[in-house]
């Protein structure tokens, strides 16, 4: 049941900022066999890794993927400007979350829209002061979500920049700031297409990835770009009842070459953070038992009992209750030994969720 990955979390361990220094976090390093733990710096992982393992990174690059418009079209021209009701119609602010594009071309796009109940087919959507980006909404679905298109402009991605806003999670009770553009996104990221950071990766630095190539341990980057299928809630009671939204992924052909070889020499192989770890276990199923290289879409959800092939260590934050990413790790860690762990981290006062502590597990 969905209900028994439940823990207590108080509020204050829910991290609202960054801190000053990227790898000055804390890291519970859980071994699965003994079920044991032991309280650490992440500044110490470098140092957990082994001669010869390959530490797997997902590179992908958070956009600024939340916007803040008002509404028009058919339905604004239908109500008189003179009517109060009407005037607060007009000028309420909605947000948009983008989070999927759903083809090559830019301007289609999957997102979630607040006040979802409000907004219908065939309205017209204004982002910007000076309405720089224009879309029309094509389609409807459950909780809020939307398809939208938008009016074609020069560069849709530069005009996002300009107005869209880093999306936080929607425990960060707090508007981003100019310091987000920066922290809400690792080091190495470099493939443009994240709606949320996969935040296992925040900690790292340049000096964090030399120690680990000195250590002798090895390399490789995927590319998943996060959407819904990795934050929309469980709305189920039983766990296998849930589906999750698909997520593109990309695999270079260094990068397949990499693991393959891996998998073959029977070296270990480090995932950092759970899109990693879907991304190389519904790889390795694709291509029945082998990582090819290309492009496919992930809907692979890992609960308990699942059978892991390609990941024998992990690196990953502390996930909401209840949620798909717990059930991953616990799957991963085992549940009592996960749960309990949690248990630990919230009575040493962890730092919680994307902004939060680590957890390696091996």
């Amino acid at each position: 049941m969905v209900s028994d990955f439940h823990f207590h979390l108080p509020d204050e361990l829910i991290a609202q900022e960054p801190l000053a220094a990227r790898d000055a976090s804390r890291m519970l390093h859980v071994q699965r066999t003994s079920g044991q733990w032991s309280d650490r710096e992440f500044r110490e992982f470098p140092d957990l890794l082994r001669p010869g393992d390959l530490v797997v990174f997902n590179n992908t690059r958070v956009f600024p993927a939340r916007l803040y418009g008002r509404r028009g079209g058919a339905r604004a021209q239908a109500v008189s400007p003179h009517n109060p009701a009407a005037r607060d119609f007009l000028h309420a602010r909605i947000e948009v979350l983008l989070t999927r594009q759903i083809s090559a071309d830019p301007n289609d796009w999957e997102c979630l829209v607040r006040p979802g109940r409000k907004i219908g087919l065939g309205e017209c959507l204004f982002f910007g002061e000076r309405d720089e980006l224009q879309a029309e909404v094509l389609a409807r679905a459950e909780f809020g979500e939307r398809r939208i298109r938008f009016q074609p402009v020069t560069d849709f991605f530069a005009a996002l920049d300009r107005i869209g806003h880093v999306p936080l999670p929607p425990y960060i009770s707090r508007a981003d700031s100019p310091r987000d553009h920066e922290r809400y996104q690792t080091v190495y990221a470099a493939q443009l297409g994240s709606v949320a950071a996969p935040t296992a990766g925040l900690h790292f630095t340049p000096e964090i990835l030399d120690r680990i190539r000195q250590r002798g341990a090895e390399t490789a980057d995927i590319t998943l770009h996060v959407g819904l299928g990795t934050f929309q809630p469980i709305r189920v009671e039983r766990v296998e009842d849930h589906k999750l939204h698909s997520e593109s992924y990309s695999i270079s052909p260094g990068a397949a070459s990499a693991i393959n070889q891996a998998l073959r020499t029977a070296r270990r192989i480090v995932a950092i953070g759970t899109t990693t770890v879907r991304t190389l276990e519904h790889a390795v199923r694709l291509g029945a038992g082998t990582i090819v290289a290309g492009a496919a879409a992930a809907d692979l959800f890992i609960y308990p009992g699942f059978e892991f092939k390609v990941v024998q260590a992990m690196l990953t934050n502390f996930h909401l209750p209840q949620s798909s990413l717990l059930m991953l790790v616990s799957a991963f860690g085992g549940k009592e030994n996960i749960l309990r762990a949690y248990e630990h981290a919230v009575s040493e006062k962890y730092r919680f969720y994307s902004y939060g502590d680590c957890m390696f597990i091996e």
